[in-house]
């Protein structure tokens, strides 16, 4: 008994005192507007992107990610935008972000809907900037300056 709650232990440790891998994705329509989508939980825009699962890798997770939140196919990974590790990105836990653009097509319709308010494609001027959810001003701000950061 002493030994299964060492173990126990242990691993409720590892996990609760890492960092949580996840990817934020950068959609980019064929007519080069970028997709956001509106969370439920602050009403806030954002760039779609979720946790990694176990025995996934980045290019799965964010193709099920984009699929979920926005409904879109994505089609092509057009390269890695940059690595977000600030403890306080996320209000919820600590997680670092790896951020990808991506080509994508098909309709918006999101299958979380529990999460998804909605989703909208923006120009680069009309990108809605100053009040994204997480970090996500900076990370369209790197992208948009060609900013690859590791922050």
């Amino acid at each position: 008994m002493r030994n299964a709650w060492r173990f126990i232990s242990t691993v409720i440790g590892i996990i609760f005192r890492h960092p949580v891998t996840g990817t934020t994705i950068i959609p980019v329509l064929p007519d080069g507007r970028i997709v956001l989508i509106q969370r439920s939980d602050t009403g806030k825009w954002g760039l779609p992107g979720g946790m990694v699962d176990w025995g996934e890798d980045i290019p799965h997770a964010a193709s099920r990610e984009l699929k979920e939140e926005t409904g879109l196919n994505l089609t092509k990974i057009r390269g890695l935008r940059g690595v977000y590790s600030n403890p306080k990105r996320d209000p919820r836990l600590h997680s670092i972000s790896i951020l990808i653009e991506v080509e994508a097509d098909g309709e918006f319709e999101p299958e979380d809907k529990l999460e998804v308010l909605q989703v909208k494609a923006f120009t680069k001027e009309e990108l809605p900037l100053g009040n994204l959810s997480h970090d996500h001003d900076r990370q369209l701000q790197d992208y948009l300056n060609d900013v690859v950061a590791i922050a």
